[in-house]
């Protein structure tokens, strides 16, 4: 049976939530993690020259400067206006799109990076699809996402809505099509307290 669907108010919603986009500034914890992250991918994912990566919520770069200068065919994507700004003073390959409506063919993706961006998505599911759709088969996936509740409260952040349970994550990753390869907690103490973000490195079957 078929079930009318207004996509307009679908759209006029993500108009109006536009204005919550702000600029990811360097961070240290961030800088760190980051590092730490993109070390441990070297165990399940090797970057040799030429491999197609693309950088999901790319903020100003710091992911970016290690695909760079590891000769990968890679591209930045975000929709802050600033962080694309910064990315291109810098030499790097950006462009403004949105995560859960990407203008990539599919199966073209090597590795996906996404790091503390799907939880700014309303649809979470359908953005995992959206990544899914894109990378080629056998392609890596990183997703990496603040904790719910620690002191930091991510919950409350305004354009944070989608701030789950490591259980929901693992479940919604798998239920769109990946074999998660391994779960990294990262875990660190801020001037608000303890902090925790989770680093889920997985496979496109």
């Amino acid at each position: 049976m078929d079930v009318p669907r207004d996509i307009t108010k679908l759209e006029r919603f993500l108009d109006k939530l536009a204005s919550d986009v702000y600029p990811e500034l360097p961070s240290i914890i961030h800088t760190e993690i980051t590092n730490e992250a993109l070390k441990k991918l070297e165990d399940f994912f090797p970057l040799t020259v030429g491999k197609k990566v693309l950088d999901v919520g790319c903020g100003q770069g710091p992911a970016l400067e290690f695909f760079h200068n590891h000769h990968a065919d890679y591209l930045g994507v975000t929709l802050g206006d600033d962080d694309i700004a910064a990315c291109r003073a810098k030499g790097y390959k950006v462009e403004k799109m949105d995560q859960s409506f990407l203008a990539i063919p599919d199966n073209s993706q090597d590795l996906l990076w996404a790091r503390h961006v799907i939880e700014h998505s309303i649809f979470p599911l359908f953005t995992l699809h959206e990544f899914y759709r894109v990378l080629r088969p056998g392609g890596m996936l990183y997703v990496e996402v603040p904790a719910p509740e620690t002191a930091c409260h991510h919950e409350c952040n305004p354009n944070h809505y989608s701030v789950l349970t490591k259980g929901s994550w693992h479940s919604l990753i798998e239920r769109s099509g990946f074999r998660i390869l391994c779960i990294a907690d990262y875990a660190f103490v801020v001037p608000a307290g303890p902090d925790t973000y989770w680093g889920f490195y997985c496979k496109k079957l």
